[in-house]
């Protein structure tokens, strides 16, 4: 597992309160050794006007999961922050209704750089972005 504290679904989910992932209804779905996937809705709260998902919805998604990842497998987070410092996402393929599914996994995990890799999918499994996060891992 590269995860450095034992994270739950519920401990996760809870940290959403009062930011941006709890008012477009971004939910932690599940956690594996080397991933975590979250949930978002696609309705009135991340559609464009043309009713296809926004791709700044979706770069809210990826974001959330990447800095979440960095943030689960630093060894000390009294002693260290991360700050996202670029990011890149390929939007695919529209949709329309239902939700989407963001899955993070690690391309690197440095002492001082992490790179992730998000793809996120809709109800068939289709993907719908490509989005790959990098951050910085800070001294506080």
């Amino acid at each position: 597992m590269i995860w450095k504290n034992n994270p739950t679904l519920e401990g996760l989910n809870a940290v959403n309160d009062n930011t941006i992932c709890r008012a477009i209804g971004i939910e932690f779905t599940e956690i594996g050794d080397d991933y975590l996937i979250a949930k978002m809705p696609v309705d009135h709260r991340t559609k464009q006007p043309m009713g296809l998902l926004h791709g700044g919805a979706s770069v809210v998604l990826a974001e959330t999961l990447g800095s979440v990842a960095s943030v689960l497998s630093i060894d000390d987070v009294s002693k260290k922050s991360i700050v996202g410092i670029e990011i890149n996402a390929n939007h695919l393929k529209s949709a329309t209704s239902g939700f989407v599914y963001g899955k993070v996994t690690p391309i690197k995990i440095g002492r001082k750089l992490h790179i992730w890799e998000i793809d996120i999918v809709n109800e068939d499994g289709k993907k719908v972005c490509v989005s790959r996060l990098t951050v910085m891992v800070l001294d506080r």
